[in-house]
């Protein structure tokens, strides 16, 4: 039975300043304190696995890419591991280097995105454009690998479909962003009126990120030490020599300084990341061949993503399309922590807070299987995915 909750209960969203998305939050307030959350999306689901069921796999790839505009190439990535480890095949070394700079540049440019934003949120504009001014030296890398800023469209199954020329001239950037970072780590410690805004508030313990199953850097801030590209290596992970040049960036308090902190640390890393890779990356061929149909299997895809493990399942029919796909984004799971981290707090930090968990509802909203005679509403589980394939 729930408690009943007294107070005004007054709607954010699904349009509002704090991000462009739809969303909606139905917050309970007692004044200003903040009683009760009750989250809702779903606002603007586009259909993306129903879509991949109806087009060939080379079509998916770009497809794939367009579920998130900030971290993009992740996801194509994720889905050609996917299509690969269906067809059993692995790719040159060559292609896995590749792969791996671009997704670290992928995640240079989105943490340094969130941080511009958690800026604004706070109303430290200067914050904002020196962010997205640094920012922009990761794009100008990823066009000029890609000849793109947004959709890079470098994996292919069985590989990546460009080269890097002259990996060694990126690496001046890269030491200016390790500095800049050191900057704004100093920044996010030690300015007074930053950290009131971020120390304490906010907090989602260690035991709370485990009962919601939170991932990615949000869980990293509370404790928990989980990282895919640690866990379950893939791409140039697996390769020991890079193993050893980076760790697993935690924090322990849980909130929203400690999230951010989190990610200011993760942008040293990833330029240790990616020095290593540009100059030790190996020669060879950059794809291997890959038949357009695909016997029938299924297979499971996990990668982390900027904003934490994305998973990507599959199942083939013996076709050119895919009977199945199901993707589970690091968001659609750490948004559900709204609810906790959110009550007891002022409204005014609601902005701050929702921002520190760099929610993206382009690529997490979803609809719940609804019997329409009945009104029963079914969970999908991988057992349900079995069943479809009989």
């Amino acid at each position: 039975m729930s408690r009943e909750v007294k107070g005004y209960t007054l709607p954010v969203g699904p349009q509002h300043p704090l991000y462009v998305e739809a969303e909606n939050l139905m917050v309970t307030v007692d004044g200003e304190t903040i009683t009760n959350v009750e989250v809702n999306i779903g606002y603007i689901h586009r259909g993306i696995e129903e879509l991949m069921q109806r087009r060939n796999y080379l079509q998916n790839i770009f497809l794939s890419e367009r579920i998130c505009g900030i971290c993009s190439g992740i996801h194509s990535v994720t889905y050609c591991q996917m299509v690969e480890n269906l067809l059993g095949i692995d790719i040159p070394d060559r292609a896995k280097f590749i792969r791996t700079i671009v997704l670290e540049l992928e995640r240079l440019h989105s943490h340094l995105l969130f941080l511009g934003i958690m800026g604004y949120e706070m109303g430290l504009d200067t914050l904002f454009m020196y962010a997205w001014k640094d920012r922009e030296h990761v794009m100008d890398m990823l066009e000029k690998i890609s000849g793109n800023r947004v959709n890079y469209a470098m994996p292919a199954i069985g590989g990546v479909r460009r080269d890097i020329k002259n990996p060694e001239s990126f690496i001046r950037k890269l030491e200016l962003l390790s500095k800049r970072s050191d900057y704004y780590l100093n920044l996010f410690k030690k300015d007074r009126v930053i950290r009131a805004r971020t120390r304490g508030v906010g907090v989602l313990t260690h035991k709370k990120a485990r009962e919601y199953g939170i991932v990615g850097p949000v869980a990293r801030a509370s404790g928990i030490v989980h990282d895919m590209r640690k866990n379950s290596p893939y791409a140039a992970y697996e390769f020991s020599g890079l193993q050893g040049r980076w760790r697993v960036v935690t924090e322990g308090y849980g909130d929203v300084q400690a999230r951010v902190l989190v990610k200011i640390r993760e942008l040293k890393e990833a330029v240790r990341i990616l020095k290593y890779a540009l100059l030790n990356m190996p020669k060879g061929q950059l794809k291997v061949a890959a038949p357009l149909a695909v016997k029938p299997a299924e297979a499971v895809s996990r990668t982390e993503a900027p904003r934490g493990e994305l998973i990507y399942y599959g199942i083939s029919n013996g076709s050119d399309t895919p009977e199945r796909i199901r993707i589970r984004t690091p968001s659609y799971t750490n948004i559900m922590c709204l609810k906790p981290i959110l009550e007891g707090q002022q409204l005014a930090d609601l902005p701050v807070i929702v921002g520190s968990i760099d929610p993206c509802f382009s690529c997490t909203d979803r609809v719940t299987l609804v019997e329409e005679r009945t009104g029963e509403q079914k969970t999908v589980d991988k057992n349900y995915f079995r069943r479809m394939r009989e």
